[in-house]
């Protein structure tokens, strides 16, 4: 069935719309509306509404992860939609921190917005299909918790920090007659490892594209050229990418990826 994106938030402001730092999309698959993430304030809804996008018409919403970048706008999606179900990772509590030392500083979602709303909230412990061809995918690389350490990111579990092995992250995919499209809103576990994660999910189908922030604003050139190469190698035909990313990065993808790299950005609608 078709599948239509827009870009509600990102980093990049369109000439019509602000951003801010955050992501938020909405998708229409066949008869379904999904909302995945919701920014890091209310902008979300102004900028839907602006766009002509009906946020009491979701079926469904899907957080990403459990930042603060992606969740904050949650409170103001369940006061404009008072059905959709809201899915998340099983991890999702208020405990992600992130910084070195002691001070560590508070990044996750609004704090009680689980309990608050907690009929709403779904929790996705495997690989689970929402709706015909919409599937949430947790992640299944091992040793993510180095990803962590090297975030200086960390949760605190039964008063312990531990580094964040991002079992809150989950990939939202979606069957087109083009193939999979894979939405990631920050890639924390690597968007290389994510690629492979939903092609060893999903058999003998074709990933067609690959859309979302891979975090690599705070990455080395190195490591930027590195993840660039395999990212080629999954032979992905179609990468948007932005919000997390930063235009460095971003550059530096390109000259690998050329034609295969496309920027996110506030309106930027997609079809497949």
């Amino acid at each position: 069935s078709t599948m239509r994106a827009t870009v509600v938030v990102d980093n990049r402001k369109s000439d019509a719309l602000p951003g801010e730092w955050g992501l938020c999309i909405y998708i229409e698959h066949g008869e379904r509306k999904l909302l995945l993430d919701t920014g890091a304030s209310e902008l979300f809804a102004e900028n839907a509404e602006k766009l002509g996008l009906d946020l009491s018409a979701v079926d469904a919403a899907v957080l990403s992860h459990a930042h603060y970048d992606h969740g904050n706008g949650m409170e103001a999606f369940f006061r404009r939609n008072d059905h959709a179900p809201f899915y998340v990772g099983p991890t999702c509590a208020a405990n992600c921190y992130a910084g070195r030392w002691l001070f560590r500083r508070y990044i996750g979602i609004p704090p009680t917005v689980l309990s608050d709303y907690s009929r709403r909230i779904r929790y996705v412990r495997e690989k689970t299909e929402i709706f015909p061809g919409v599937t949430l995918l947790p992640h299944s690389t091992p040793g993510l918790q180095q990803a962590g350490r090297r975030e200086h990111m960390f949760r605190r579990v039964g008063g312990r920090w531990q580094p964040d092995d991002f079992s809150h992250e989950q990939s939202l995919v979606l069957e087109t007659e083009e193939g999979l499209v894979i939405f990631n809103s920050c890639s924390h576990a690597g968007a290389d490892n994510i690629i492979n994660e939903v092609a060893a999910a999903f058999p003998g189908k074709t990933v067609r594209a690959m859309i979302g922030g891979f975090h690599l604003y705070n990455k080395s050139e190195a490591e930027v050229k590195t993840l660039a190469q395999k990212l080629e190698a999954t032979g992905v035909a179609y990468i948007c990418t932005g919000h997390c990313t930063g235009p460095e990065a971003y550059e530096l993808l390109a000259r690998t990826l050329g034609q295969r790299l496309h920027p996110l950005q506030v309106g930027l609608t997609m079809e497949f």
